[in-house]
């Protein structure tokens, strides 16, 4: 799991001699470990420069993953009937390890041309992951604040209770290509965020749209619940 995640971090292909360095192993540990890796196809190796990357394999884990989570199954049939209503795009995300993960994505009409269906932030620069990070246990809180700076990680622990209690967070996005979001929570059976559904909204929106499209979000979000609690 190591050498996984840090293949997964900086650049696309990395030397043994750096794996090994900042994993700390042994370069004969980490080459034992990368051959099985290999084997599996969880990691590929580049013929020229004989660096190592993430592997195919991944992929089709992740998406057998996905297609068997129940939550993505109660959300599901809601999503584009929601997109409809709000006129927004929507986006289902789950918490891993200190990260926010973009699991599912439901375009606008004016989504514009740049797509990030799937994609992996630190949890506490988005409000689906704070609204997610916030109401999780201790490990996975403090995998999160491990992923930001010392700045934002005070901001976080000043201000946990307060998001892990509010009904939806909104923040401005990271760049102008993810411009503000606001998140619910989707709570399962046993009453805890098993995801954020999210909204992308315009800069400068105003606050009669956001309560708009929080309603939506909130009552998509109670009935997908419900079926998780029946499940």
């Amino acid at each position: 799991m190591l050498l996984l995640e840090l293949l997964s971090e900086g650049p696309a292909y990395r030397q043994l001699s750096d794996l090994a360095e900042a994993s700390g192993l042994s370069l004969a540990t980490v080459h034992r470990l990368l051959r099985s890796l290999l084997h599996a196809q969880l990691v590929e190796q580049e013929e020229r420069t004989s660096r190592y990357g993430l592997g195919p394999e991944l992929t089709r884990l992740s998406q057998r993953y996905l297609a068997r989570l129940p939550m993505l199954g109660a959300l599901s049939p809601y999503l584009v009937p929601l997109r409809d209503q709000i006129g927004a795009t929507i986006h289902v995300a789950i918490l891993v390890r200190g990260a926010v993960v973009y699991v599912d994505r439901i375009d606008s009409d004016d989504s514009g041309l740049y797509r990030a269906a799937q994609r992996t932030e630190p949890a506490l620069v988005s409000a689906a992951g704070r609204v997610l990070a916030s109401r999780s246990d201790d490990e996975n809180w403090n995998l999160a604040l491990d992923r930001v700076d010392e700045v934002a990680g005070k901001e976080a622990l000043d201000k946990r209770d307060e998001w892990a209690e509010a009904p939806s967070l909104m923040m401005s996005g990271l760049t102008m290509m993810f411009p503000q979001e606001v998140a619910v929570p989707v709570l399962d059976g046993t009453g805890r965020a098993a995801a954020a559904l999210a909204a992308s909204l315009p800069i400068g929106v105003d606050q009669a749209r956001v309560d708009t499209v929080v309603t939506h979000l909130t009552h998509v979000a109670s009935a997908a619940g419900r079926t998780l609690g029946h499940g």
